[in-house]
């Protein structure tokens, strides 16, 4: 059987000041009339059916994810004590499947990723699934790189091993961290790169030796995790356990070391939605490179990203090149170039002990 594992720990700081405690990124309605959860579980629902579908994420987010996932098991919201990065997140997920059904297939998604057409999407998956299903190996969704991004880690194809309706199977040489931008273009040039997408298929059992393999701590404490499941004990081993965890990324962990991984590549429109600066690759821009989502007045203004409430008039005379983000208690303006950064506001009021805008 098929299961669905929605990662939706983040919190999205540089989503700020949209982006809050509470409401992070993923619940927030970024990319469309439905939030980025929303989008994302269902896209997972045309192939998984939703009493198989997981979400990750923490405390302070349950209470939103249920009002945004109503039709979602109240005990497939699964909480993370702590945040440990997604080689934990996955891990627990991947704990709680095992005692059911090791041999099941866990397509494993971020919460706030934007795809389209989602028939694009849904073809890549099915053959990805089969892929993970008949060789029992690690298979990632690759992005075809439209540009020379700095901001995303890469992927180097192998050989092809196969194509199926158009979509092409590669084993993976290696992972690659995010480049400067003199490699990111000897990457493009090559054409033996894709985006890492982040979004994974394999079995449980798979992913489960792969832990025991190269993260043997993790895979200890996954093991006394699954023994507690189920027992009146599994909320407190869980916190025990998690708070030991190193916190570490499935591509630190797993990804860069496994030996037999493969790559399907996905030619569908994706974003990892980042930063508001991705605002200008999902939305059309006026005429003068702006993208708004607000009630706005603009003269000699080009090329910003404008988002306000409701009935809140944004005006900006003789500006250009910013990120300008409104909400009824905090506002944003900072340069387009810059907008990575907006973590260091998050960071600086926390220090501050401004935390009722956090």
């Amino acid at each position: 059987m098929i299961y669905g594992v929605i990662m939706a720990g983040g919190s999205g700081t540089r989503f700020w000041p949209k982006s809050r405690r509470k409401t992070p990124k993923q619940l927030l309605h970024i990319t469309g009339q439905l939030s980025m959860i929303q989008q994302t579980f269902h896209r997972l629902v045309q192939r998984v059916p939703v009493e198989r579908i997981h979400v990750i994420t923490n405390g302070d987010q349950v209470d939103g994810i249920q009002r945004h996932l109503p039709d979602l098991p109240a005990g497939n919201v699964v909480v993370e004590p702590c945040s440990r990065n997604t080689a934990a997140c996955i891990g627990l997920a991947a704990a709680r499947l095992a005692k059911a059904d090791p041999d099941g297939i866990m397509v494993v998604l971020p919460a706030d990723s934007y795809v389209d057409p989602v028939a694009d999407f849904l073809k890549v998956t099915d053959i990805a699934c089969q892929a993970a299903a008949a060789e029992g190996e690690i298979v990632v969704l690759g992005i075809t790189p439209t540009f020379p991004s700095t901001g995303y880690g890469y992927i180097h194809r192998g050989r092809q091993i196969s194509e199926r309706d158009g979509i092409k199977v590669f084993d993976v040489l290696a992972f690659k961290e995010k480049p400067d931008l003199k490699v990111a273009g000897e990457f493009i040039r090559s054409g033996d790169y894709y985006w890492n997408s982040g979004s994974f298929m394999w079995r449980v059992s798979t992913i489960m030796n792969a832990f025991r393999e190269f993260m043997p701590d993790l895979y200890a404490a996954l093991q006394r995790i699954g023994d507690a499941i189920g027992t009146p004990r599994e909320t407190e081993v869980i916190a025990a356990e998690y708070e030991k965890l190193q916190n570490v990324s499935i591509d630190y962990g797993v990804m860069e070391h496994a030996r037999s991984v493969k790559v399907v590549e996905a030619s569908y429109k994706w974003d990892d939605v980042g930063t508001w600066k991705s605002m200008e690759n999902i939305f059309p821009a006026d005429a003068a490179g702006n993208v708004v989502d607000a009630t706005a007045e603009l003269i000699d203004t080009a090329r910003c990203t404008i988002v306000g409430d409701p009935g809140h008039l944004i005006a900006a005379i003789g500006v250009s090149d910013l990120v300008i983000i409104q909400t009824p208690d905090a506002t944003l303006i900072c340069h387009r170039d810059r907008a990575q950064e907006v973590k260091k506001i998050v960071d600086k009021l926390h220090e501050k002990g401004m935390d009722s805008y956090l």
